[in-house]
């Protein structure tokens, strides 16, 4: 066995770097202890024997055999973390076997989509805080007999559960005006909350126990692209129903509203929101075609779910349209409550200005009666030839005070002198004009030609 081993110093640490050169020869184990996060991701894992049935599997990331296929899922917090964790938490539930580059191409951000270590890898991962609600993460490693998904925070509908009891097929009926805490049965159907209505409302009418088991690892794909539609559909759908209830609000609300909304900065932190949801339908355009690219010349990826396929990409693509239009509402409305700020602004300024107005003559009355003009040329008043020096500081004054309104409608003056002499003159070249033109014709007339034209 050859060993190549580099140190590299650098802060005070110390890596090595090994390299076997021969695959036939034993593994080397590292005694590092490995990191581990227990409880901080969620997994699971199921099988599936291709015929419509699937169960639950121990986490041995293992690949089924014939029909049978597998599929691991790994469900990554929605915190604080970096991405850095993130890969951590990967490489603590995926090493061995999976490598560090199909780690990397798992967790890293953007939209991807390629052959990695003989599977198909593709991601549809969104920049952005983890904590956040619109922030979408999906990745996908796609071989003949198992897949391996891993999503930032719960995908709804994704995995799958024993068909059981399911609200949806109940028959609903109206609350009664009594308040009764919890669902109770009334005559023939089962009473439903408003807020569970306004849960519901919000997501697509389904749930895991409807979901068809897939029978092949195309069927499952088709699946796995399925939801995430379906999860951003969800998100479009609360974000148009809390617009409809916010511009309610606006045309029965008065000013302490409209400036609560401006304080908060509601509706520009709304387009924010807007501009990552489309961020993340817009890797998903750039993703699922190249997948569906790429799958379509894999024997075991069926026909028909390439169809689906090309049925989730026009979905995405209309979906886009949607968030633009909300996007245009949101702008409006933001444009709408900019107007009524300057509305108010201004009404604000006239209460100003009116004031002013009133209180500037007094404040003028009040300058010149309690000016001191002693010492000032014309202001000794018991000299009799100075009598009138208080009427000449006055006129001088007032002689400014005109200067100063002159250059201020001076060029105003100019304008209209100038467009004055303009219209003067073209009149007068018109009259004369005319007048050269009628005697041209009393000529032409005396003399019996014609006018020449």
């Amino acid at each position: 066995m050859d060993l190549a081993q580099d140190e590299l110093a650098g802060d005070g640490e110390m890596e090595e770097l090994v390299r076997v050169s021969s695959a036939n020869s034993p593994i080397v184990e590292n005694h590092i202890p490995r990191t581990h996060f227990p409880g901080m991701v969620r997994q699971k894992a199921y099988i599936f024997d291709g015929l419509g049935n699937y169960y639950n599997k121990e986490w041995d990331l293992a690949e089924g055999s014939g029909q049978e296929f597998c599929w691991y899922h790994v469900e990554l917090p929605k915190g604080k973390q970096k991405l850095s964790q993130s890969a951590q938490y990967l490489i603590d539930v995926l090493c061995p076997p999976l490598k560090l580059q199909d780690i990397l191409s798992l967790v890293s951000n953007g939209p991807f989509c390629a052959h990695v270590n003989g599977a198909l890898v593709f991601r549809v991962n969104s920049p952005g805080p983890p904590s956040s609600d619109f922030t979408f993460r999906l990745a996908a490693r796609v071989t003949e007999n198992s897949v391996i998904t891993v999503s930032l925070g719960r995908v709804p509908r994704l995995g799958f559960s024993p068909v059981g009891q399911s609200l949806l097929s109940e028959i609903p009926s109206v609350e009664s005006p009594s308040y009764f805490r919890g669902e109770r049965k009334e005559g023939s159907g089962i009473v439903i909350r408003e807020h569970v209505l306004e849960f519901l409302l919000t997501m697509n009418h389904s749930e895991e126990a409807d979901n068809p088991v897939p029978k092949s690892v195309s069927v499952l794909v088709v699946h796995i692209i399925d939801t995430h539609v379906d999860h951003l559909q969800d998100v479009v759908t609360k974000l148009e129903m809390e617009l409809d209830s916010v511009e309610l609000e606006l045309d029965r609300g008065g000013f302490a509203l409209k400036k609560e909304m401006l304080d908060d900065r509601r509706f520009p932190k709304m387009h924010l929101n807007l501009q990552r949801l489309l961020q993340v339908i817009a890797h998903g355009e750039q993703v699922f075609p190249r997948v569906k690219e790429k799958c379509s010349s894999k024997q075991w990826f069926a026909s028909e779910d390439i169809s689906s396929l090309e049925e989730l990409i026009g979905r995405l693509r209309r979906l886009k349209e949607n968030v633009g239009f909300l996007a245009n509402r949101v702008t409006a409305i933001q444009a709408g409550l900019d107007s009524w700020q300057s509305e108010q602004i201004n009404r604000k300024l006239y209460y100003l200005s009116f004031l002013s107005i009133i209180f500037l003559p007094l404040s003028v009355v009040t300058g010149v009666f309690g000016m001191n003009v002693g010492g000032v040329p014309w202001t000794v008043q018991k000299d009799p030839a100075l009598q009138d020096g208080f009427r000449n500081v006055m006129v001088l004054c007032v002689a400014m005070l005109l200067l100063v309104l002159l250059c201020f409608i001076f060029p105003a003056l100019y304008t209209r002198l100038t467009a004055w002499h303009r219209k003067r003159f073209l009149r007068r070249s018109w009259s004369l004009n005319r007048k050269s033109f009628l005697k041209r014709s009393v000529g032409i007339q005396e003399r019996g030609g014609y006018l020449r034209i």
